[in-house]
């Protein structure tokens, strides 16, 4: 039998009774191939999503290539190929649906006649579900607002000197270069911590108020480049310098105002269901929901979250 902890003991020699993290997390996305950037006719149904995007992470993808698709009785196969290895989808297909072709086009035609065909969002979705080879290898993150968030990700990346630098540099055989484009949460998160068995007991009302405070005015700017510095610190992309190796630290001006009301992390998230594949670098396993956590002091009796 586990033992359970001692809750007063562990929390005893905790600094506040209250202790605050800032959350910030995306709501929405958009992925593309790095090309697709200058296809203005592309990108054009794309936009009322770009244009709230002003995040954006720079990686690598496996080229997906489809190969031929039978249906055996009620059942649709399509093969693919994912970097150049071979992988079967099975969909069960409702009475009175069949596989068809016009020409070089295929589709699914019901009892009605009407034509259709599954998504390819979808597909490389069941893809990266079923074969674990479908993931972004995030290479850059980085972040685009200008005034007032009038510039999105794609105003910044048709410039890009990195773009092109991991352009220039080569992409692997069976891949191609890819862009994950995220929206943030307009409004911030706030985890509070309250530890009745704290050392210091006396500053509890001030200290929600600065919670509050920095809840409520954060600026969106704030906090676009606090989720950009959190998500490269997590993934530490080889493509990025700034923020690496320097964040969270007290030096950092985006940082001033969480140090100046006494918070204790900072957190950016990237749980998104419908995203098509699973996110990895070389400091970070492939998977599907990524949660950077960032103390934002080093004594112990500082941390009250991420595990303490």
């Amino acid at each position: 039998m586990v033992k359970k902890p001692d809750i007063q003991k562990l929390m005893a020699d905790k600094l506040y009774d209250i202790e605050h993290s800032l959350g910030m997390y995306a709501v929405s996305y958009c992925t593309i191939p790095a090309e697709g950037i200058y296809d203005k006719e592309a990108l054009e149904s794309l936009m009322g999503v770009i244009e709230t995007c002003h995040i954006y992470l720079i990686g690598l993808t496996p080229v997906i290539d489809f190969v031929d698709a039978k249906q055996e009785k009620n059942v649709l196969i399509l093969s693919y190929t994912i970097g150049g290895q071979k992988c079967n989808l099975n969909f069960e297909l409702p009475k009175g649906f069949y596989l068809k072709s016009d020409g070089e086009l295929l589709y699914i035609e019901g009892p009605s006649g009407q034509r259709s065909w599954p998504d390819d969002n979808y597909i490389q979705a069941k893809l990266s579900a079923q074969t674990d080879r479908v993931n972004f290898e995030v290479k850059y993150i980085g972040q685009a607002y200008g005034k007032d968030g009038s510039r999105n990700a794609i105003d910044r990346l048709l410039k890009h000197e990195t773009l092109q630098k991991i352009s220039l540099k080569g992409v692997p055989a069976g891949y191609r270069l890819s862009l994950l484009l995220l929206a943030i949460q307009p409004n911030n998160q706030l985890f509070t911590m309250i530890n009745p068995f704290a050392k210091n007991t006396e500053e509890g009302p001030s200290r929600i108020k600065a919670g509050l405070d920095k809840l409520f005015n954060t600026t969106e700017q704030e906090r676009i480049t606090l989720y950009e510095a959190s998500l490269i610190r997590y993934f530490y992309p080889e493509f990025n310098k700034e923020f690496k190796d320097s964040f969270p630290s007290t030096n950092l001006k985006v940082l001033h105002d969480c140090y100046d009301k006494d918070f204790s992390g900072v957190v950016a998230e990237i749980c998104i269901d419908e995203l098509p594949f699973k996110l990895f670098s070389k400091s970070v396993e492939a998977k599907n929901y990524h949660i950077a956590k960032h103390d934002l002091h080093k004594e112990v009796a500082r941390r009250m979250f991420f595990g303490l």
